[in-house]
């Protein structure tokens, strides 16, 4: 696909909106952003990597510029699935446009971001000349929405064996709650996701005391962790809590007590906690519901996808706060809420914001953004790379 004769945001979000790059298919999004971004001069790098169990992804590294500051750009092409076309008002991947408000899949989640940043350097290298006094990098990865294995972690792992520096990174993910940049995130919860398996002795309804039954000590267990929160929240994070995503027991007699009933869970954890210490806390907790005696023994399976973090405030989240307050008149809320994102890995490397579109409808059907926030976000994202190259 040609990319658009014109870096407006609403029309390059479109375009990349038209390529179907479900994770982990590249779907011609990476080929269009680098496109549009070779044709502003930037150094362009196809990073593709692969790991055994997982899908290879495809990644894209270009920068403009080789010496001073280097100021990052993250974000990602891919997107999950529309699910279902026909229960959406216009096809998920035409980027149709009405009473100006764009839909499709990857609308706020982030193709918008990246449209509108885009644009927005666009803009701000027109302005500038080209000399702007340091470097201008963007890291996009085709792997945000699925095992993130192959890609942002590893592109990091390749500039750092490069000798080459982030020295801050805004990341583009839909952080805006009610109105657009009303917050920004300066840091993110970590997240463990559980596998509870309990098991009993199976046995006849009427005979109860010949059985063991595992939905009673499941039901106790899952009480025991749901009851009060894990903390009252820190300086910086809302307390950590703990949500029942699935219980199974598999039966279809009324008349059995069955063998074993599984629960599946997450814990959003804050910086009281790490995922360690998360997993000891739920084991402490299910082993006193472990009475001695019969068949009463539970697996638990734990899988850390992310340590919570936090960039305390700083110059990077004041200037993005700064950029805010400059386009829309209103002061932005330095947050910490809402899901993992790659953050988790960039913050090892360089302070990072976090800033982008309304989240009320990423990942949902008719996803989608207003124009007017579109070009309200790339003008924000001009005023963030106005003040970091300030003269």
């Amino acid at each position: 696909m040609s990319p658009p004769t014109n870096l407006d945001p609403v029309e390059l979000t479109r375009a990349l909106i038209r390529c179907p790059s479900i994770t982990p298919r590249e779907g011609g999004a990476l080929d269009l952003l680098e496109g549009v971004l070779r044709d502003l001069g930037f150094n362009c790098q196809r990073l593709k990597y692969s790991q055994d169990g997982t899908p290879d992804v495809e990644n894209l590294y270009a920068r403009l510029g080789e010496t001073g500051r280097n100021f990052c750009y993250a974000g990602h092409t891919d997107v999950v699935p529309p699910g279902d076309p026909a229960s959406w008002r216009a096809d998920p991947f035409a980027a149709e446009i009405q009473d100006n408000v764009l839909i499709g899949r990857g609308a706020v989640d982030m193709k918008g971001s990246i449209g509108a940043f885009v644009a927005a350097l666009a803009g701000f290298l027109k302005a500038r000349g080209g000399a702007f006094g340091g470097s201008i990098s963007l890291l996009i990865t085709g792997d945000e929405e699925g095992p993130a294995i192959n890609g942002t972690r590893k592109v990091l792992d390749w500039l750092r064996e490069r000798g080459e520096r982030l020295d801050a990174c805004l990341v583009g993910e839909p952080t805006s709650d009610k109105r657009l940049g009303d917050t920004i995130k300066i840091g993110r919860r970590g997240s463990v996701s559980g596998h509870l398996a309990v098991h009993g002795t199976q046995g006849h309804v009427a005979y109860p005391q010949l059985a063991d039954n595992p939905i009673h000590r499941l039901v106790r267990m899952l009480d025991a962790v749901t009851r009060e929160p894990l903390d009252q929240g820190s300086d910086h994070f809302p307390p950590s809590g703990l949500q029942v995503t699935s219980i199974d027991v598999g039966n279809a007699t009324g008349n059995l007590i069955p063998a074993k009933a599984q629960a599946k869970f997450n814990v959003r954890f804050n910086d009281r906690h790490s995922g360690g210490s998360v997993i000891a806390w739920l084991r402490e907790r299910f082993d006193r519901e472990i009475e001695p005696g019969q068949n009463a023994r539970y697996d638990l399976e734990t899988r850390i996808s992310g340590e919570s973090f936090l960039c305390p405030p700083g110059p990077l989240s004041a200037l993005a706060a700064a950029a805010v307050e400059s386009i829309t008149g209103a002061a932005p809320v330095l947050g910490t809420t809402g899901g993992t994102s790659d953050a988790r890995f960039i913050k090892d490397h360089c302070p990072i914001v976090e800033l982008g579109l309304l989240n009320a409808t990423a990942h949902q059907v008719d996803e989608r953004v207003s124009l007017q926030d579109l070009r309200g976000l790339c003008a924000i994202y001009g005023a963030v790379l106005d003040g970091y190259f300030a003269p």
